[in-house]
């Protein structure tokens, strides 16, 4: 009976840590409470705002816009780099809010393909590392970044989960990480009144 206990106990201590690391993931509203629009001081907006920002493979991008005045797609360095869309990494999302899981590490590039709203900052670049390393959060300049069109270690991976017209599944609920928590909590319990 006492083995039975202890079995439950590290098995319920298991699941809960496994909860908590699945729902680890981090959900960044891209601009923060400015949301995805023209920035009144151009590129710097986003660059800046994503500087301050680690990104890791499983985390989300909110981008909050209004439906019909813009747009997010992801593109290649040179589309990112020129602002059009010729190298387009899967179909425009044209629904506001758009929501993108990050699944690949390397430089990712979006911007508005609506009217000149790229060329006046409408635009953003990040640098996605895996769960487990320390990034830095741009990716290097057009200098530094290789030939055009290329992206670092070879992901142009587009956004998981993303519908052509539409959007991508919403992020993870905090319900995960509230029932971790409490699983994590009974478990301690027990096996505190266990031994």
């Amino acid at each position: 009976m006492e083995k039975m206990l202890c079995m439950i106990v590290f098995g319920a201590l298991a699941i809960a840590s496994l909860a908590q690391d699945a729902s680890a993931q981090t959900v960044h509203v891209v601009g923060d409470n400015t949301g995805w629009v023209i920035p009144s001081n151009g590129a710097a907006a986003y660059t800046n705002w994503a500087d301050r920002k680690t990104f890791r493979v499983g985390d989300t991008l909110v981008f909050n816009f209004t439906t019909n005045q813009h747009d997010v797609l992801q593109v290649q360095k040179s589309s990112f780099d020129g602002c059009n869309s010729q190298n387009a990494v899967g179909s425009p999302i044209l629904a506001g809010p758009a929501n993108i899981t990050l699944n690949s590490t390397g430089d990712h590039y979006y911007i508005c393909t609506f009217g000149r709203h790229c060329l006046n900052g409408q635009k953003l670049a990040i640098r996605v590392s895996s769960s487990t390393s320390t990034p830095g959060a741009n990716p290097p300049t057009s200098s530094a970044a290789g030939p055009s069109g290329s992206v670092p270690g070879g992901t142009d991976a587009g956004p998981s989960g993303s519908v052509p017209g539409g959007t991508a599944p919403p992020p993870p609920s905090s319900s995960t990480t509230v029932l971790a928590s409490f699983m994590l909590s009974l478990s301690a319990i027990a096996l505190a009144a266990f031994l």
